[in-house]
């Protein structure tokens, strides 16, 4: 019993190479080795069964593939033009809202609403929207004369399209905590302000925006890490398509594991995007602290 070897089948990236008992079989998935053939083939054999750990090869070859380099480029695409959109809006409403003497409330209540919808049916309603054929995006545009794009189809303008979908969704979560923050600025300090008749630029960048930043700071983390793992949207509006152009890394794990049944590398390529939120995280705290200690 000394030699002998007993096999282990217990994780999704543990496969069973080579063994010489059968004649050298090719590679088997462990979650799909019969118990009947691990009995006759592989245990109680002697030095009969070599088991390989392949993860650190699953890890190199999602860092080297050309198709999952694409999928983070399209990833990071998104996730700069819609955060960066959003931050811009959201932030813009925020202070128009915080300026409305009357009726601020109503239109943050109203501004809301979007936020508030679940993500598959908001996804169902740009579809509809957005559609070619008979959508009213398209049907308003023909009616001013100007034909409209493939929202959905045309390489470039779909992901456009999911940008468009996602800051109209998202830009109240913005909106909310850059209201707190400017409601948090010092009356008075405007008040010092106008007694130096200081012009509303200068009043902005030197009272406003420096107090607000930290707080709009946190929004945009939150915004990053939920827009960096982006799967429902896209999976209902564009399905990954034209051509898998709007396929972000959430989508191509989907794929992985549940289309193509691939569920180790899926899992590595899951441990690898929460290694990637943890550094972005890391790097948004640091510049918080650093902010705070000024």
């Amino acid at each position: 019993m000394s030699n002998q070897r007993f096999c282990c089948c217990s994780s999704a990236v543990i496969w069973i190479v080579g063994n010489p008992c059968a004649g050298g079989d090719p590679p088997i998935p462990a979650p799909v080795v019969r118990r009947d053939w691990l009995i006759d083939n592989a245990c109680f054999a002697e030095d009969s069964v070599v088991v390989k750990f392949d993860g650190v090869c699953y890890f190199f070859s999602l860092l080297t593939s050309d198709q999952v380099q694409a999928k983070a480029l399209t990833t990071v695409l998104f996730v700069i033009g819609a955060v960066g959109l959003q931050t811009v809006l959201g932030f813009g409403l925020a202070y128009l809202v915080h300026r409305q003497k009357r009726g601020g409330g109503l239109l943050t209540v109203v501004f809301l609403i979007p936020m508030m919808l679940s993500p598959v049916i908001v996804g169902a309603f740009w579809r509809l929207m957005l559609d070619s054929s008979f959508g009213v995006v398209n049907g308003t545009l023909s009616m001013l004369g100007v034909d409209g794009p493939q929202w959905l189809s045309q390489q470039g303008v779909a992901l456009l399209s999911l940008i468009f979908v996602d800051t109209w969704q998202w830009t109240p979560f913005i909106m909310v905590i850059a209201l707190a923050g400017l409601n948090a600025v010092p009356s008075y300090l405007y008040e010092a302000a106008d007694i130096d008749q200081a012009s509303d630029w200068f009043k902005f960048k030197s009272i406003t925006l420096p107090i607000v930043w930290p707080i709009l700071l946190i929004a945009i983390l939150f915004r990053v890490i939920d827009a960096f793992r982006l799967f429902d949207i896209v999976l209902i509006v564009t399905g990954g398509g034209p051509g898998g152009t709007t396929e972000t890394l959430s989508f191509h794990i989907y794929k992985l594991a549940i289309r193509n049944f691939q569920t180790g590398l899926a899992s590595a390529y899951g441990v690898l995007m929460l290694i990637v939120v943890n550094i972005m995280a890391v790097i948004f705290i640091k510049y918080l602290e650093r902010l705070q200690s000024k």
